[in-house]
């Protein structure tokens, strides 16, 4: 075995998260704080699904959940958010991500995986946290799924034309080759004895 356990860790870190991922993920998520109040109501944050589906298109699931996290706990700490900047971000992120690469780079998947990812599996789980830990009376298992879909649908449409458009004047696959490409260049220099 090449090293111990933290060695390996470390490497997988630095190759993994160098200096432009991290810059795109800061990027994201300072966009994303900045353009989330645009068109929001409770329950419904458009732009949120726009960054979470740029985000998983570009840097891949557990980026896009690293993402969605960040700018939900910021949101929530600055702006007063309730726990939803969470609940209707970080499975849409994820799923996103995870239908992008499983369906080999179509856009649409990124889209539809945001729209289940949030519109439904986050729309549902929003109803314990905002009834149990938040103490809200009157919802339902089903009470934010409205909302939510709207939500990710308008921010979904938008991302859907950015990216595909984006793709059209090949700049997209540029990006996710750059980011890639500069995983790669972090390399352990050979000890010399």
């Amino acid at each position: 075995m090449k090293g111990n356990f933290f060695d390996v860790r470390k490497d997988f870190l630095m190759r993994r998260y160098n200096i432009l991922r991290m810059v795109v993920m800061a990027m994201l998520v300072a966009v994303g704080v900045v353009i989330s109040p645009l068109l929001r109501v409770e329950g419904m944050c458009p732009m949120a699904h726009l960054i979470n589906i740029t985000a998983a298109v570009l840097l891949g699931p557990l980026d896009a959940f690293i993402v969605a996290v960040l700018i939900g706990v910021i949101r929530m700490a600055a702006m007063g958010i309730p726990p939803l900047a969470l609940t209707g971000a970080v499975f849409g992120a994820t799923l996103s991500g995870i239908l992008y690469k499983a369906s080999k780079g179509k856009i649409w998947a990124a889209v539809l995986g945001e729209i289940i990812g949030t519109g439904i599996i986050g729309a549902i789980v929003s109803y314990p946290v905002m009834t149990y830990i938040c103490g809200r009376e009157g919802l339902t298992w089903l009470f934010y799924v409205p909302s939510f879909i709207c939500g990710t649908l308008i921010g979904g449409s938008i991302a859907l034309v950015l990216l595909y458009r984006l793709q059209s004047i090949g700049v997209l696959k540029r990006m996710q080759t750059k980011l890639r490409e500069e995983a790669r260049i972090w390399k352990k220099k050979p000890e010399t004895v």
